[in-house]
């Protein structure tokens, strides 16, 4: 009897080991990733804080300490693994800056195909990066370095670009294999042979001309559905293997020490202290005090938006999470008090473009760093622009809504209830006064304002404002990593694309032939104008500031123009594109928070639109307004 009851409970206990090994495995396989996101985004905040804190609080109590240059070194590390990792994730959520116009009118069917080839493109440059990488390590195996301050071995960070690259390439054989299924043998067969069409040329001839291959590959790739990151890296590749302009090893190289610098980790960390704040119960607390101060007139609530739009983007530095913050909360309630849902999703839309004006934003930074300009300087000019396209955004909701009745909230408002909901959102309020006093201040680099923000936001809304739980943490961690990591990704597979374009002198031949039509500085600026405009309506805005940039800065040096005055010009254009579809990334958050239809919102933020090439013009054709601040 004891045996058969063993037999018949061992199957049992068999299933049950098997189901919870099977449960373990599918819990790691999801959250490998986001362990060391979690941990490295907490530490390098940490470490920038203490090195922040260290030189100006502990130097005075501990003699001779000097500074802790150790902090920087460590903390550049970590973020080049998390960065990397964080694609990872980004694969498996598909998560990434490319244009889809050509994607989204294909059938189902055909999306399949496409998400084939893009993925089997994608996987060719992260194993190429993953193979190159390791022969980094085997130089460094061979001829051993180690960093300045920790000394630790250079093989240790440098590994990043075999693991790193090693774990997207299985994220992408995942993918590629579910998508296979989906396809069928059939699909997948057209699939690849679409890929061999694309490659044909680099396989078939023995030389290419370097600048046909680089923009031509480029152009096809992103046309495909191909991420900008990837196309970007890809064309660079065909042009090193058919035109030999470079080493291979060289892409590896510089996927490690185009991303290996202090500045550019002030854009997770500004992500990072937006993700908190918003997430830790700022965006409430804003719009209570906006409603205090706009909220009885006509357009009450439309002003109100426009307003906490200002605010939120003064900490949060990006458009769409402007938009997503803030709209949720402000759409609904407009609805509700009678306004017409098109016109509450569009203004929310347009709004949110003022998060990349005033600072911190995060395409200043981008381009700060790609034109060698003061971000600090930048910032400052941001500021006029971001409050003219906020106060013009005002106006036309006044009368918009004074012309169809719509009055705001009528109760009782005073100097009591504006205080009350001035004190409750104080702590949200001093995160502009710590990042821009503490740069213009003199006191910390625009990456420790960052550092010292992400740290403030977080330890507010878990001790201060208490809605930021452990759960919520790890997700705005992992939120912030991703985020950053397809912005970083993309500057770095940029410098790629740029150094080839340097190495061609691309940007001078442009800078010539232009300024050979003419040399009049306001007609230069009108056609730079007309050109980001035209590629802000198909282009995501940091990328076309890391492609443009190199190519256009050369040409408005060359007529005069300030490359501070010229970066203000960019972002402020390109902030238009989050209004213009078909990649007006502003108005697909926005139909997807107020529950309209694209082509409506397309069609009310027209008047909007207009003001704000009303405000661009201003700000491009009289330098001192957006200089204001700056000085110049």
């Amino acid at each position: 009897m004891s045996q058969e009851i063993i037999c018949n409970t061992m199957p049992i206990n068999d299933t049950t080991d098997a189901s919870a090994l099977k449960k373990a495995w599918l819990w790691l396989d999801n959250n490998f990733e986001k362990i060391f996101l979690v941990a490295g985004l907490l530490s390098i905040i940490a470490f920038i804080t203490f090195q922040t804190a260290y030189r100006y609080v502990l130097t005075h109590f501990t003699s001779g300490s000097g500074a802790a240059v150790w902090t920087e070194e460590l903390s550049r590390y970590i973020f080049i693994w998390i960065t990397y990792l964080a694609l990872s994730v980004a694969i498996k959520k598909r998560s990434s800056i490319r244009i889809d116009i050509l994607h989204d009118k294909l059938s189902a069917r055909w999306q399949n195909v496409s998400w084939v080839m893009v993925n089997t493109f994608f996987l060719t440059l992260t194993l190429t990066i993953c193979w190159t990488g390791w022969s980094q390590i085997e130089r460094l195996m061979m001829f051993p370095q180690h960093t300045t301050a920790l000394r630790i071995p250079f093989i240790i960070p440098y590994l990043v670009l075999p693991v790193g690259f090693g774990l997207m390439s299985l994220r992408l054989l995942q993918d590629l294999s579910a998508q296979v299924r989906a396809c069928g043998l059939k699909d997948t067969a057209i699939a690849l042979a679409c890929v061999g069409l694309v490659i044909s040329p680099i396989v078939i001839t023995e030389y290419m001309e370097p600048l046909p291959a680089l923009f031509g590959y480029f152009a096809a790739l992103c046309i495909i559905g191909v991420p900008i990151a990837i196309s970007l890296g890809l064309s660079t590749l065909a042009t090193v293997i058919c035109a030999d302009t470079l080493p291979i090893q060289y892409l590896a190289q510089t996927a490690f020490t185009s991303i290996d610098s202090f500045p550019i980790m002030a854009i997770p960390f500004f992500i990072a202290a937006g993700v908190f704040m918003g997430a830790g119960g700022l965006s409430e607390r804003l719009l209570a005090l906006a409603d205090e101060m706009l909220g009885g007139l006509y357009g009450g609530m439309a002003l109100v938006t426009v307003a906490t739009c200002m605010f939120f983007g003064a900490i949060s530095g990006s458009g769409p999470a402007t938009v997503a913050a803030i709209g949720a909360l402000t759409v609904p309630a407009m609805v509700q008090r009678g306004y017409d849902k098109y016109f509450a999703g569009a203004l929310v839309a347009a709004a949110g473009a003022i998060g990349v004006m005033i600072p911190p934003s995060n395409p200043f930074v981008v381009y700060g760093i790609s034109a060698q300009v003061s971000i600090g300087d930048l910032f400052l000019g941001g500021i006029v622009p971001g409050v003219m396209t906020g106060l013009v955004l005002m106006g036309y909701a006044y009368f918009f809504s004074r012309a169809r009745g719509w009055h705001g909230e009528k109760r009782q408002r005073t100097i009591v209830t504006f205080g009350r909901a001035f004190w409750d959102a104080k702590w949200a309020l001093m995160v502009p006064v710590i990042v821009l006093g503490g740069i213009y201040g003199g006191l910390m680099t625009p990456t420790e304002a960052a550092a010292v923000a992400a740290c403030y936001g977080l330890i507010v809304g878990v001790f201060v404002y208490r809605e930021l739980t452990p759960r919520k943490v790890i997700s705005c961690c992992v939120e912030a990593a991703e985020t950053s990591a397809t912005i970083i990704v993309l500057m770095a597979m940029a410098t790629l694309f740029g150094n080839i374009m340097t190495i061609e002198d691309v940007p001078g031949t442009i800078a010539r032939a232009i300024l050979g039509v003419t040399e009049n500085k306001l007609v230069i600026l009108m056609l730079i104008n007309v050109l980001l405009l035209i590629v802000g309506i198909f282009m995501e805005a940091l990328a076309a500031i890391v492609i443009l940039t190199p190519i256009l800065l050369p040409i408005v040096i060359g007529a005069g123009v300030d490359p501070l005055h010229f970066g203000i010009i960019m972002v402020v254009n390109l902030a238009i594109g989050f209004i213009t579809p078909p990649v007006g990334v502003n108005l697909f958050v926005a139909s997807g928070v107020s529950k309209a239809k694209l082509s409506n919102l397309a069609q009310s933020v027209i008047p909007m639109m207009l003001l704000m090439l009303v405000v661009l013009l201003i700000i491009t054709y009289i330098p001192e307004v957006p200089l204001f601040f700056v000085g110049k």
